[in-house]
């Protein structure tokens, strides 16, 4: 492994270095990201039932801001409830803003990473072939063997740039849709817990998230 990266050249380092920040940033997220702790299945039903039981105080709002994300959105709106259905709504989406935000976070670079890599390893192999062409230049005559075995390691920090991207371009994507697919979730659940507060009309709650 380490004669494959002297072979790569001083090129290999930024790629060692993409790979490292992003085997980081996807071990974060998927850790950060996980559907259990961003919205935990049983707290509709939870708060719901301390609405009911009038056991909704500032001790409680806190514990429920500081709990999960999804306690968070919950928490702005009953914050503002008494103001309206509306007032309600923009608290919400407001405090669903900042969520989706934190959940971004380092995907940019992820992304990044992705496109950055391949380039970088390209940069490598031409910088390689021209130093190879360069020194047959200088010697008057090309041996085929020889310069066979130099573009081969040229070709290392192409091959290098692409086990970073590939990686760090499907957990980019994935990463994004499950992002996505949190922030759906956590929506409907904001949209059923107005709905109760605002008393315009029955919501039953789902056997997998009361």
């Amino acid at each position: 492994m380490w004669e494959l990266v002297k072979a790569g050249g001083w090129i290999m380092l930024p790629i060692i270095l993409c790979s490292i920040v992003a085997a980081g940033i996807i071990a974060e997220r998927l850790w950060t990201l996980r559907p259990s702790k961003v919205a935990p299945p049983q707290l509709l039903g939870q708060v719901w039932k301390r609405i009911k039981g009038r056991k909704l105080n500032n001790a409680y709002l806190k514990e429920l801001r500081a709990d999960s994300p999804l306690g968070e959105l919950f928490a702005a709106g009953l914050v503002n409830a008494r103001h309206g259905r509306e007032i309600m709504k923009e608290s919400i989406e407001e405090a669903a803003s900042r969520i989706v935000h934190g959940f971004e976070r380092y995907l940019n670079a992820l992304g990044t990473i992705a496109a950055t890599a391949p380039l970088l390893g390209l940069l490598g192999t031409v910088l390689g072939m021209i130093e190879i062409f360069s020194s047959f230049m200088g010697g008057g005559m090309a041996n085929a063997p020889l310069l066979a075995g130099g573009i081969a390691k040229a070709l290392i920090t192409t091959a290098a740039g692409l086990i970073v991207a590939i990686p760090a371009l499907f957990f980019h994507r994935y990463l994004q849709r499950r992002v996505d697919e949190l922030v759906v979730g956590m929506e409907q659940d904001a949209i059923k817990l107005v709905e109760m507060m605002q008393g315009d009309r029955e919501v039953e709650l789902d056997e997998g998230r009361a």
